[in-house]
């Protein structure tokens, strides 16, 4: 189904591809493994063309809901920049990602944790261990190096990467992606996209462009459409726009509004976890490099930000949930898909 056919969230344009990276320099990689049991994969988010080690960017991260073990957040909350590539897998494959992301840093900055400080890796997860068969620890650092060099501004969404074994309202969740332009005072536009790995949501709160299609659903679904919330998402807010840590984590903050009008209530046993970075300029490694003299947008005109990050993210999760394909792993467990079960013409019309 043609993108143009799904409901459109908000009213601020979209960037030329409706993704994360329509923020010039943003780049995304997947490396899927699609094999019987074994339903799972890697997501990698570039900043930057660059090294974030020697040329960091600013970010900062907001716990929505904190059942989830994510690796790098106790540093980037202290220093407000990210200096490895973003990496998204499942929950038992962090350590394995985490250990890749250092290798590669020290691969390219060989007195890392020598005469140079040590690395900070930056990995997000989610349980896909009802599609994938999460004991057999199956990702492995390859992956991640082969994700990390596929990353190019055009990538696939649903069911690939990281998203492969991922569940949503106990439909066929996944990567999307979606982005919006905003005008500033002075006449510049600035873009803020946003990049979402769903595998959160019970089915009977599923919202879509403000229509609860979710009683709907269950209504001829399964006993497990009505258990409680297990699952997780990670959302991940690139913009161009010239804000510190702390405004970052202002931004951050309002993907959670885009995440609760799809339906999610931020469930006990679910890790809504939030990332937003600025590719406006990067930090330094070291003292002896200069520090960028810039100017942040004034909190007096961050709403049209505010904005665009809660749309993009609702955008996203839709767009998620629509291109993912059905997956049936691990003990014969299946997701449909929801383009299965809600035709062209009900979501055209929402």
């Amino acid at each position: 189904m043609p993108a143009n056919s799904l409901p459109y969230i908000g009213t601020l344009l979209q960037g030329a591809r409706n993704a994360i990276t329509d923020v010039e320099g943003v780049t995304v990689g997947h490396q899927t493994l699609d094999d019987g049991s074994v339903q799972t994969g890697v997501t990698v988010i570039r900043p930057h063309a660059g090294d974030p080690f020697r040329d960091k960017v600013p970010a900062a991260a907001v716990v929505l809901n904190g059942f989830g073990k994510s690796v790098g957040l106790v540093q980037l909350a202290e220093l407000g920049v990210l200096e490895t590539p973003i990496a998204l897998t499942n929950t038992f494959s962090v350590g394995t990602v985490a250990t890749a992301q250092i290798r590669h840093c020290i691969a390219a900055n060989p007195e890392s944790g020598r005469s140079l400080p040590t690395v900070n890796p930056l990995v997000f997860e989610c349980n896909d261990g009802f599609l994938n068969d999460i004991q057999r620890l199956a990702v492995t650092e390859a992956d991640y190096l082969r994700a990390l060099e596929s990353a190019g501004p055009d990538f696939a969404q649903g069911s690939v990467g990281a998203g492969r074994g991922m569940s949503s309202f106990q439909l066929k969740g996944g990567i999307g992606s979606a982005s919006r332009r905003v005008s500033a005072p002075a006449g510049e536009l600035h873009t803020v996209g946003t990049l979402v790995l769903a595998n959160y949501g019970r089915q009977p709160q599923l919202v879509l462009a403000g229509h609860p299609v979710g009683e709907r659903l269950a209504a001829h679904g399964t006993r497990e459409s009505r258990e409680p919330e297990k699952g997780s998402i990670i959302i991940v807010v690139a913009t161009d726009a010239p804000l510190d840590a702390r405004q970052l984590r202002r931004l951050a903050l309002r993907a959670g509004a885009g995440l609760a009008r799809t339906g999610s209530v931020f469930g006990h046993g679910s890790g809504d976890i939030v990332l937003a970075f600025s590719t406006a300029y990067t930090v330094p490694d070291r003292v002896d490099r200069p520090m960028p003299a810039i100017a942040m947008v004034h909190d007096g005109l961050l709403d049209g930000l505010f904005q665009a990050a809660a749309d993009s993210t609702e955008q996203a999760i839709l767009h998620a949930l629509w291109r993912a394909t059905a997956v049936t792993g691990r003990d014969g467990n299946h997701r449909a898909a929801l383009s299965e079960l809600l035709p062209p013409s009900s979501l055209s019309s929402l």
